[in-house]
């Protein structure tokens, strides 16, 4: 039984020496051998040798083809296996003192691998075949293969699985209609460009996708971008999305969750509005939505600060000159609850409240005063320079504009009244 891995072996005695270990890990195949009488532990041994031999641990590299060996049963300190999924494991011996530090391993062969690993500390019998003492080849010590690249359907891999250490991965022009559950196994994965296919849904999953920073669905057939995946790991690992050339209409009030993000292409889809929460996207620094059909700007939208924006052919709408009153005397139960709960920020979610309770909460409009509207508010519209919130603009039109349409939001007709100079 073998395993491909990156290998540290870090000895306890160096801080009470004042030393450090490297800190860098080398390319490793690490091998469960059935010892035999002949056969002499090189790395420190506990128990009795005279006994029958239980199964020990080879650890191989490229400058020691041999290996080194590591006695198992009952010598095994602790396993810490927090990070397992991420292909990364310790394996604590008693004797040596050593910590035998794993990474960049597949997660299910490193899980097998740790199972066997712990019978044979415990004694008990190990069902699968036990490798022998035989020098590993040159060919094992292969560099891992980090970057795939795939722009044809007959070089698409269909009868073998893509090699787990790939980092970045790239299939466009393949004729996807969804996304291959064995991309969704490679946990090192750190860009993803699915680009030129036909893929129509999202599955979840691809938020479990930890380490994932780029995501290319560039020219699919894409009609959303899920409430889920807003909400899953990508909220701490995402920084660059391209969904051009969809069918996208309107992107969830989650979507500005991504809070990492800072470029983000929507050109060519079918918007007809921003999340009203934009401007929670602080990191956003390169935003395109190029020929959509949004008719105006939320208001936080304002509270961006980008380096390059591109809007142009959008159908914007010209301001209205009258606003649009909608306030509520006295404010409805709903309407303090709301304020309430958004004001001391309680938090909230459909495991506690009902699911349309949460949708209002999260569309909630937020008064120039800062004070939080639902269902009682004035909305006004006026112009914004897009130079104001970007340093590089693209014109908005042919006819040279850099103003776009924003929609402000109002408590009360005092906040209107003394913003009244904004809506001129």
């Amino acid at each position: 039984m073998k395993l491909h891995c990156e290998v540290e072996v870090v000895s306890r005695h160096l801080p009470a020496l004042g030393m450090r270990n490297r800190g860098k890990g080398v390319r490793a195949v690490l091998s469960l051998c059935q010892q035999t009488p002949r056969s002499q532990p090189r790395a420190g041994a506990r128990g009795d040798r005279g006994g029958p031999h239980p199964p020990c641990l080879l650890i191989s590299t490229l400058k020691d083809k041999r290996g080194t060996r590591y006695e198992l049963k009952e010598n095994i300190e602790q396993f810490f296996t927090k990070f397992m999924d991420e292909g990364k494991a310790t394996v604590r011996l008693k004797e040596p003192p050593v910590d035998i530090c794993l990474s960049k391993a597949n997660s299910s062969s490193l899980k097998s691998f740790l199972s066997a690993v712990r019978l044979a500390h415990r004694g008990c019998d190990i069902e699968v075949p036990l490798s022998t003492f035989t020098p590993v080849k040159t060919s094992e010590f292969e560099k891992l293969k980090t970057k795939m690249v795939i722009t044809s359907k007959k070089d698409y891999p269909l009868s073998k699985n893509f090699p787990y250490s790939l980092e970045h991965l790239q299939t466009s022009y393949c004729g996807l209609v969804r996304i291959d559950m064995r991309m969704l196994c490679l946990r090192n994965l750190r860009k993803l460009d699915l680009s030129h296919n036909h893929i129509k849904k999202l599955p979840a999953t691809v938020g479990d996708l930890i380490h994932l920073q780029e995501l290319n669905l560039n020219d699919n057939h894409l009609e959303s971008f899920s409430v889920a995946l807003c909400q899953s790991t990508l909220q701490t690992s995402l920084r660059s999305l391209d969904l051009s050339k969809n069918k996208i209409k309107a992107l969830p009030v989650q979507f500005c969750h991504l809070r990492e993000l800072t470029d983000l292409k929507l050109d060519d889809n079918e918007l007809i509005r921003f999340p009203f929460k934009m401007g929670q996207l602080t990191k956003l620094r390169f935003l395109s939505a190029a020929r959509n059909k949004l008719p105006f700007l939320p208001s936080e939208f304002k509270n961006l600060s980008l380096e390059y924006l591109d809007l142009f052919g959008n159908t914007f709408e010209q301001p209205k000159v009258l606003p649009l009153i909608m306030l509520q005397t006295p404010l409805t139960l709903l309407e303090s609850s709301a304020q309430a709960v958004l004001c001391n920020r309680i938090p909230y979610g459909s495991h506690i409240i009902p699911f349309h309770l949460c949708q209002d909460l999260d569309t909630a409009k937020t008064c120039v005063c800062g004070r939080i509207c639902l269902n009682s508010f004035i909305q006004g519209t006026t112009t914004m320079n897009l130079h104001s919130v970007a340093h590089t603009v693209v014109l908005v039109d042919n006819m040279g504009g850099t103003e776009a349409p924003v929609i402000s939001y109002f408590c009360s007709l005092a906040c209107y009244v003394n913003s009244c100079d904004m809506l001129k």
